[in-house]
């Protein structure tokens, strides 16, 4: 948009969405802090409720009905436990009946290189960050079926021989099981293979995870038949020598996104990347092999079919044919994100997550007191919105309409997949209200809406406005949006006519807001952070999400991160590459955007994007925008000089820095990329802006 119409907008003021478990939710995750509150291992196994990062369902071929499993969810229906013990982890993995074991602390695996026999239907999930299983694993033998296990750090049962020919130690082995979903994990420096798939074990998905540190990465097969059926997406494989992975007489092998690295320096040399055998039938794509010797290679009776894989600094056998393969949409739906982004993505995302037991303290001491005080209890209430008529609501704004003034404590709206052509406006008076899809993506659950600042209302009483053309406005304190896609579709090819193409998908304007997991797309101002009043804050957490737009579509006067997320540059209606990433307009004295640890890329131009340019609303003067970028991965899109002035006014009067980024698009510090000092930088972190707010 030009300047002359960003000085002429009214915003809103933006609240922020505050972060933590709900604690209807919670209750069940932060009693893995149970020993700090005087619980024992079997009082909180009766006290817990599961959780929903606890309770999702698997993705792929995990998801697939067969073998009389209809999909793959766990232990969920059953009892959530936790675990802080060898023999607690021992007696519910193995019991017959269904539980969610929440693994809260370091378990030793006595002797070293114990495998635990995973019984059907069991969900086990780390508790934030602190599940570890040290010198040992699971194994899944024959006829186990519908097992998750999430959320974990499996390491150290390396016995100091490095092609270990003596110690089958695991991490996670399968001997004729089915449907299996391997999530989020850390698993390094065993003895054997990371991860076995043995014994026509079938319907697997491993997703997410991050895999390092061993002489066998990952082995699939060990038999003629040809049954299995697996799943590979999302995974960081780096210093691994061999079983990258190795698939071996696999019926279906689908490998996407998957982020392949043998760093240069080291002790540990890749001999191959991914490998088709026997009779396989395999379909790569969208991968990121770096630095990998023979980053791809089949057998002559394999077929292998590879498509839109990047690679770089590879070298040696890079093969496909062999026949046409399979394709996987016939059994399940998926998205791959381009492979370009896949290095940032997976480096950020992939491994144990601290979702599950890192709520907030507040939310930590109230969750607990909830689970202890009994009757007295206020646990949070939750919503359920389901357009096929299934919830209690159709839509997303009835079940807003439903939560009551100035509610006390946590609701949470839980929408089911779907698509929702709807306007959301969450008011100020409804505090402590989260937003979460009940999908397994964020890509499943999408509130969409199509409305331009230049827009005339239905009731002719003017235009929308920037503000009042989003799709969603959270206007409320400690609130929270997760695992959505929240979309602006506006046309702005179809509607040159109108003045104003201004078309925002998320606004905020409030304090301690989280958006967690999200998809936010637009063209011109997509994410909106604003606050209640200049001289109100407006702090917003943004995790683990992407962001989409074109011009300035990251802007406002909040105080923002954006953290371990993909910006995506997009290309403006009429195919031409250019735009501003950020237009902040913080008030002097705030902090302003921080995007820290994230990837900016697109299908866009090189040199075509600055990073931000300074926005000072209607001429203010006492505005002293401020945007900082650090350690992030930076496209050939970004300019040689990234910032520029907007509106009249130097962007060299305001606050604008880099510090660390790296990528083609990152640029050496001079008079017209300012970069941070070191000291500098320590005072720019994350916690610099969220001050006293601990999401």
């Amino acid at each position: 948009m030009s300047s002359t119409r960003r000085t002429a907008r009214h915003r809103k003021p933006q609240r922020v969405l505050a972060i933590g478990v709900p604690l209807a939710l919670a209750a069940s995750g932060v009693l893995a802090y149970g020993s700090v509150f005087g619980l024992g291992e079997e009082e909180r196994a009766a006290a817990a409720g599961a959780p929903a990062w606890a309770t999702a369902s698997a993705d792929g071929f995990a998801s697939v009905a067969a073998l009389g499993q209809n999909g793959t969810y766990g232990g969920r229906g059953g009892r959530t436990v936790t675990v802080t013990t060898l023999a607690g982890l021992e007696k519910y993995a193995t019991a017959p009946e269904p539980y969610v074991i929440v693994v809260a602390g370091t378990i030793d695996m006595a002797p070293v290189g114990k495998e635990i026999k995973v019984a059907s239907d069991k969900t086990i999930i780390g508790s934030g960050t602190l599940g570890h299983i040290v010198g040992g694993g699971f194994l899944l033998g024959r006829g186990v079926h519908n097992v998750i296990i999430r959320n974990l750090t499996i390491r150290d049962s390396y016995q100091g021989v490095w092609n270990d020919k003596e110690h089958d130690f695991d991490a996670i082995q399968m001997d004729g099981a089915h449907h299996v979903w391997i999530d989020h994990n850390d698993l390094r420096h065993t003895a054997d293979g990371l991860i076995d798939v043995r014994k026509d074990s079938t319907n697997v998905t491993v997703s997410w995870n991050r895999l390092s540190n061993a002489n066998k990465a990952f082995g699939i097969g060990w038999t003629q038949n040809v049954v299995t059926d697996i799943t590979i997406h999302h995974n960081w494989i780096r210093e691994a020598e061999q079983r990258n992975p190795s698939t071996d007489n696999a019926a279906h092998a689908h490998l996407y996104n998957n982020f392949l690295e043998d760093a240069p320096g080291t002790s540990i040399t890749s001999s191959y990347g991914n490998y088709a055998r026997g009779k396989t039938r395999m379909l790569l794509e969208n991968s990121y092999f770096q630095g990998m010797n023979d980053p791809v290679i089949r057998d002559a009776t394999a077929a292998l079919v590879q498509r839109g894989n990047i690679f770089s600094g590879t070298k040696g056998r890079n093969e496909s044919g062999g026949g046409t393969a399979f394709d996987p949409r016939k059994f399940y739906g998926y998205t791959p994100d381009a492979a370009g982004a896949v290095p940032a993505l997976v480096k950020s995302q992939a491994g144990p997550r601290g979702s599950l037991g890192t709520a907030t303290a507040t939310a930590t001491a109230t969750a607990t007191a909830a689970a202890t005080a009994g009757a007295g209890a206020t646990a949070a209430r939750t919503l359920t919105v389901a357009k096929d008529g299934t919830g209690q609501y159709r839509t997303v704004q009835a079940a807003v309409n439903a939560v009551p003034v100035d509610n006390p404590s946590r609701v949470v709206i839980s929408v089911k997949p779907g698509t929702y052509r709807e306007t959301v406006d969450v008011p100020a008076n409804k505090p402590h209200l989260t937003i979460q899809g009940s999908g397994t993506s964020r890509k499943d659950t999408v509130i969409v809406y199509g409305n331009a600042a230049g827009m005339r209302k239905p009731d002719g009483s003017g235009t929308y406005g920037t503000p009042g053309s989003a799709t969603v406005a959270i206007r409320s304190d400690d609130s929270q949006l997760r695992n959505l896609t929240v979309s602006n579709d506006f046309d702005e090819a179809a509607n040159q006519a109108v003045n104003g193409h201004q078309a925002v998908a998320l606004l905020t304007t409030a304090d301690r807001i989280v958006l967690d997991g999200l998809i936010v797309t637009g063209d011109q101002d997509t994410l909106e952070l604003e606050t209640a009043a200049k001289d109100k804050p407006g702090r917003v957490h943004v995790t683990n999400s992407y962001i989409v737009g074109n011009v300035d579509f990251i802007f406002g006067r909040a105080t923002a991160v954006i953290d371990r997320s993909v910006i995506t540059l997009k290309k403006r209606w009429n195919g031409t590459s250019a735009g501003y990433v950020t237009a902040p307009s913080t008030p002097a004295g705030r902090n302003g955007i921080l995007i820290h640890r994230s990837t900016v890329n697109g299908d866009v131009t090189a040199g075509s994007f600055h990073l931000g340019r300074n926005w000072h609303p209607g001429g203010d003067t006492t505005a002293d925008p401020q945007a900082t970028v650090r350690d992030s991965v930076l496209s050939a899109a970004i300019k040689r000089t990234p910032w520029t002035d907007m509106g009249g006014f130097p962007w060299k009067d305001d606050r604008f820095a880099e510090y660390m980024n790296t990528g083609p698009g990152a640029g050496p510090k001079s008079t017209d990329r300012p970069h941070l000092t070191d000291s500098q930088a320590a005072t720019q972190e994350v916690a610099d802006w969220l001050g006293d707010w601990t999401p």
